[in-house]
This record gives C-alpha cells, sequence and structure tokens, in this order.
C-alpha cells in the first residue's frame, strides 16, 4: 500500500504512474466522495496512454465512457448501477479484456470485482483542504 499526499499535480502524477503499470486487461477502481479528483487522476491517465484528455468526463449519467488511448479505457461510474451484475449488462468485462477498465464508486458492485489483480486507488479530503491518495495492489 502506498500512501501520497495529494493536490492536482500530484493527482494528475499519479494517472501518468498508474498508466505505466496498467495494461490491457487491468482494472482500476477508485474511491472517493466528489470533488476528491477521481476524474482528474482518469484525465491524466488517458492523456499519458495518448487519448484527449478533454474528452474525458465523470460518466455518471451515461453510466460508461470509452477513450480512445492505446489501450482504450473503459471508465464507469456505478454509483447509478443497481445490482453489480449490470456491469455485464453495459459489456465492461469482455471490453476491458482488451483495454483499462476504471470503476469509480466500485462499493456498490464489489461481488462483481475479480479477487486478484485490481489496482484500488482511494482519494480522500484531508481537514486542511488537501488531498491523501491510497493505492493498493
Amino acid at each position: 500500500m502506498e500512501s501520497h499526499l495529494v493536490d492536482v499535480a500530484a493527482t494528475e502524477a499519479l494517472g501518468r504512474q498508474l498508466a505505466t503499470r496498467l495494461h490491457a486487461g487491468s482494472v482500476l477502481t477508485l474511491s472517493g466522495p466528489l470533488g476528491a479528483g477521481k476524474t482528474t487522476l482518469v484525465r491524466a491517465l488517458v492523456a499519458a496512454l495518448g487519448g484527449d484528455p478533454q474528452c474525458v468526463s465523470s460518466p455518471t449519467f451515461t453510466l460508461m465512457n470509452v477513450y480512445a488511448s492505446q489501450p482504450p479505457v473503459y471508465h464507469v461510474d456505478a454509483y447509478r448501477l443497481e445490482r453489480p451484475e449490470q456491469l455485464d449488462g453495459l459489456g465492461f468485462w469482455e471490453l476491458a479484456e482488451d483495454g483499462i477498465g476504471i470503476i469509480e464508486w466500485p462499493e456498490r458492485v464489489l461481488e462483481s470485482l475479480p479477487r486478484s489483480g485490481v489496482v484500488r486507488v482511494t482519494l480522500t479530503h484531508r481537514g486542511d483542504g488537501g488531498r491523501i491518495a491510497v493505492v493498493v495492489e
């Protein structure tokens, strides 16, 4: 487990670092409250993989966004899913085999997550306005 003090620049650096560690078939989960930096991290990761960071947005209402990068990134927001098996209905697992799968609010779909091989990042707010990121592999 790694723990980092995080500001926007450090969140972006973490996204770039994760891009060097993830590969097709990898799954990354992002936990944390609104405004903790989840989308900022994804934006930096997609840019590091050659995608357009301006295309990155929270998939809260679309449920899944796809970013053209190498490998492609499949970004799901599980907050609005009512059942874990709805990830299957989105085709997420099949798509993630050939790309990098990212799941925000993974707490909502815990039963669907593989037991191993998932990189878990938790972003939280500190009392002084800063952020903390914890990475578990």
